[in-house]
C-alpha cells in the first residue's frame, strides 16, 4: 500500500503535469515536417523527387549537438536557463508552423523549404531544452516516471498530428490544418511558463569554451576511459533489434509471400501506439519499484521476444490474430524499453551540462537507429524473412553483456546526482 502510495505522489506531482506537455510540445513538430508533409505535398501533385528530398529537412535533428552547447552556456533573462530557452523556441516553432500554413506549394516549394528547416531546427532545439530539463527536474526515484510521462505526451503529439491531421485534411485546406497545428504550440509556451523551475544545483559553463570542452571531460572523468566507452558502444546497441526490426516491418506486412493489405494492416498499425504507450506508462512504474538498472536487463529480454513474435509470423505465414499479436506485442515491449533506456540516459547528465551530454548520448543512438539499420532490407533479402527476425532477436540482447560494467543486476540506486562535487577540480577550485 505505501509503494502505491509512493507511486501516486510520484505520477501525481506538478512536475509530471509539466512533463506531459512539453513532452507533446516536443512531439507535435516531428510529423509536421516529415509524413504528415509528405502527404500534402502529395495531394499537392508535388512529383515523389521532391517529396523523398524533403527527408533533409530532417538533418537538424541529427546535427542537434553541434549548438547544445549554447544552450547550456547562456541564461535568457527571464524564466531561466531551460525554460527561458524553451519559451523563445515554442514561440519560433508556432510562427514557423504558421508559416508553413501560408504556402500553397504547387505554386513554388522553396518557401516551404525554408519554414519546414526553420522548424525543424527549432523543434531538434525545442528536443535539447525539453531533454535536459527533464534530467535536472527530476529526482533520481523519479527517472522512470518522467521518462515515461515525456514518453506518453510525445505520443499522443504523434497521433495528433499524423492521424488527426489526416482526418482534418479531408475536411478542411492543408493550410488551416497546419494553421491548427501552430496553436497548439502554445500546449508547450503555457507549460513552460508554468513549469517548476529545475533546482540548479550546479554551476552552468562559465565559457562557451567551456560549455564546449567540460562536457567531454567531465563524463569520462566520472565514468572513467574505459567504463565511459563500454556505456557509449552500450548507447549504440541497445536498440539494435527493435530499429533493424521497426526499419521493414511494414514492407514485410505488405510482402506479396503474406498477401496483407494497406487495410489489414491500418487498425493493428493504430492500435501499436496504444500499446507503445502503455508500455511507456507500465516501465515507469516499473522503473520507479526496481530501478534502472534491472529494468534494463528486463526489457531487453522482453523485446528480443517481440521481435520472436515476428519471428513465428514469418514462419506461419498469412494470419491476421498472429499479426495483430506482433505489432502491438513488439510495441508495448518497445514502449518498456525506451522509457529504460530515457531513464538511463538521463541518469548519466550532470546538470551543468545536461542539454550537451544529452544531446550527445542520444545522437549516438541516432546513428544506430538511422545510419546502422539502413542495409536491413539488404540483409533481410539475403537470408529471408524468418532468418532476418531471429537474428534481429539476437541483435536486442548484446547489449546485456556490456551491463555488468556499468549497471549490474546488483548494484544499489545511486542516491545522488552526478554534479558539483565531482566536477570541482574541472573548475580548479580544488
Amino acid at each position: 500500500m505505501e509503494a502505491n502510495k509512493s507511486l501516486l505522489r510520484i505520477f501525481g506531482s506538478p512536475k509530471m503535469g509539466a512533463l506531459l506537455f512539453l513532452g507533446f510540445s516536443s512531439g507535435l513538430p516531428l510529423y509536421l515536417t516529415s509524413q504528415t508533409l509528405q502527404a500534402w505535398l502529395t495531394k499537392e501533385g508535388i512529383g515523389l523527387a521532391a517529396i523523398a528530398a524533403f527527408s533533409l529537412v530532417k538533418l537538424p535533428y541529427s546535427l542537434k549537438f553541434l549548438w547544445s552547447p549554447l544552450l547550456d552556456r547562456f541564461v535568457p533573462p527571464f524564466l531561466g536557463r531551460r525554460r527561458g530557452w524553451l519559451v523563445i523556441t515554442q514561440v519560433a516553432l508556432l510562427l514557423g508552423i504558421a508559416a508553413m500554413a501560408l504556402q500553397n506549394p504547387s505554386q513554388g516549394l522553396q518557401p516551404l523549404v525554408i519554414a519546414a528547416v526553420a522548424v525543424a531546427f527549432f523543434s531538434a532545439s525545442q528536443d535539447i531544452l525539453v531533454d535536459a530539463y527533464r534530467t535536472d527536474v527530476v529526482e533520481i526515484t523519479e527517472r522512470g516516471a518522467g521518462a515515461s510521462i515525456y514518453l506518453l505526451g510525445y505520443r499522443l503529439a504523434i497521433l495528433v498530428t499524423g492521424y488527426v491531421a489526416l482526418f482534418l485534411a479531408d475536411r478542411m485546406p492543408w493550410q488551416a490544418v497546419y494553421l491548427l497545428m501552430s496553436l497548439l504550440m502554445l500546449v508547450g509556451v503555457v507549460s513552460s511558463i508554468f513549469a517548476p523551475e529545475p533546482q540548479e544545483r550546479d554551476r552552468p559553463p562559465q565559457t562557451l569554451s567551456a560549455a564546449i570542452k567540460l562536457p567531454f571531460i567531465e563524463f569520462f572523468q566520472r565514468q572513467g576511459w574505459l567504463q565511459g566507452l563500454l556505456i557509449l558502444i552500450f548507447i549504440v546497441i541497445y536498440k539494435l533489434g527493435d530499429s533493424l526490426l521497426k526499419n521493414v516491418s511494414t514492407p514485410f506486412l505488405l510482402d506479396k509471400g503474406l498477401h496483407f493489405t494497406q487495410t489489414d494492416i491500418a487498425f493493428p498499425g493504430a492500435l501499436g501506439i496504444f500499446a507503445t504507450i502503455i508500455g511507456t506508462l507500465a516501465a515507469g512504474a516499473i522503473i520507479t519499484k526496481i530501478g534502472v538498472n534491472r529494468s534494463l536487463w528486463i526489457f531487453a529480454i522482453l523485446q528480443a521476444v517481440g521481435n520472436l513474435v515476428f519471428f513465428a509470423l514469418a514462419v506461419v505465414g498469412k494470419n491476421y490474430y498472429l499479426m495483430l499479436a506482433a505489432v502491438n506485442i513488439e510495441q508495448f515491449c518497445a514502449g518498456l524499453e525506451t522509457a529504460a533506456f530515457v531513464a538511463f540516459l538521463m541518469s548519466l547528465c550532470n546538470q551543468s551540462f545536461s542539454a550537451t551530454q544529452y544531446a550527445l548520448l542520444s545522437s549516438l543512438q541516432g546513428f544506430s537507429r538511422d545510419i546502422l539499420t539502413a542495409p536491413a532490407g539488404t540483409w533481410a533479402q539475403a537470408t529471408g524473412w524468418p532468418t532476418f527476425f531471429a537474428l534481429t532477436a539476437i541483435a536486442a540482447l548484446p547489449g546485456l553483456l556490456l551491463l555488468p560494467f556499468f549497471a549490474p543486476w546488483s548494484q544499489k540506486p545511486v542516491l545522488s546526482r552526478p554534479g558539483l562535487e565531482e566536477e570541482e577540480d574541472l573548475w580548479g577550485t580544488k
